[in-house]
């Protein structure tokens, strides 16, 4: 009777094992290749035909460039304004101080949020 009850827990403990082992496959895991980033700086180049700016980062003096499509969001803000403005991709201009937000990918920073921002109005 013993060895009845031993065997069934054994099978139990390696069903449930083989379970979760085969449906632990069909989560996505996190991938370390897209991770959230974030840019600031001011415009330097911008290319519509090629869908990038490239951004320098004062405080780092460095460049990047940005890369966006058609589901990049672009607005404008006012510095300490709530108030945030969708604008298209034609208002940015070489000069223009942006915060751009999105995910590296290999390496390439695809842009999701790029907020131009405004000074003060005087």
């Amino acid at each position: 009777m013993l060895n009845k009850v031993v065997t069934l827990f054994c099978g139990c403990v390696i069903a449930f094992s083989s379970s979760t082992f085969l449906f632990a496959g069909d989560v996505p895991a996190p991938t370390k290749a897209m991770k959230d980033a974030r840019w600031e700086g001011n415009v330097i180049r911008s290319s519509p035909e090629q869908s990038t700016l490239t951004v320098r980062n004062s405080g780092e003096n460095a460049e990047m460039t940005v890369h966006y499509d058609s589901s990049t969001r672009w607005v404008s803000q006012e510095h300490g304004s709530k108030t945030i403005n969708n604008i298209d991709s034609t208002r940015v201009k070489d000069g223009d101080r942006v915060i751009v937000r999105g995910t590296w990918d290999k390496g390439v920073l695809h842009a999701t949020l790029i907020s131009k921002r405004l000074s003060h109005s005087k």
